[in-house]
């Protein structure tokens, strides 16, 4: 009876799908889809908090604050959305990205430049392996940031129609 020898990743580490998701998770930014509710939460808040500094000035030249307070609270709520909107956004691309890369069951790759592309197909332990982190751990972050857009983007329809009744 001959032992098979486990097939050599011939992939840089650097470009190995299992790597990219392990940086993602850690890093400080992408790692933010990832935490605990309240540590999800607190950065988006923070964020629109930051846009509020932002949009308000711009909604006070538009809507003086004492002699039009709701237009001026609404178009400076509506306002501060777009600084979190585009973080949770990179957040999905990024996120996607790497569920991509593991889903995938072929790794392309450059072993020192763009001039020489290879193709690795993953072992079926490897690929299955990948197939597990995308379903327990990457497809929960991603559903969790398009609920997240979803609920802005409905508080962003819920306010443009409440500017049809000031």
């Amino acid at each position: 009876m001959s032992v098979e020898m486990p097939q050599r990743c011939p992939v840089p580490a650097e470009q190995q799908p299992i790597n990219e998701y392990q940086d993602v998770s850690g890093s400080w930014f992408y790692g933010w889809g990832s935490r605990s509710l309240w540590g999800y939460l607190k950065p988006v808040i923070v964020l629109w908090l930051v846009g509020w500094g932002i949009a308000g000035p711009m909604a006070a030249a538009s809507f003086a604050p004492a002699k039009h307070p709701l237009p001026f609270a609404l178009s400076a709520a509506m306002g501060a959305m777009v600084l979190p909107l585009l973080a949770l956004l990179q957040l999905y691309v990024g996120w996607s990205h790497v569920g991509g890369r593991l889903r995938q069951t072929t790794v392309p790759y450059e072993e020192s430049g763009w001039y020489d592309g290879q193709l690795w197909v993953k072992p079926e332990e490897v690929s299955n392996r990948d197939r597990l982190i995308v379903d327990y751990q990457v497809l929960p972050v991603l559903r969790r940031i398009r609920r997240t857009i979803g609920a802005m983007a409905a508080l962003l329809g819920l306010g443009l129609m409440s500017w049809q009744l000031l």
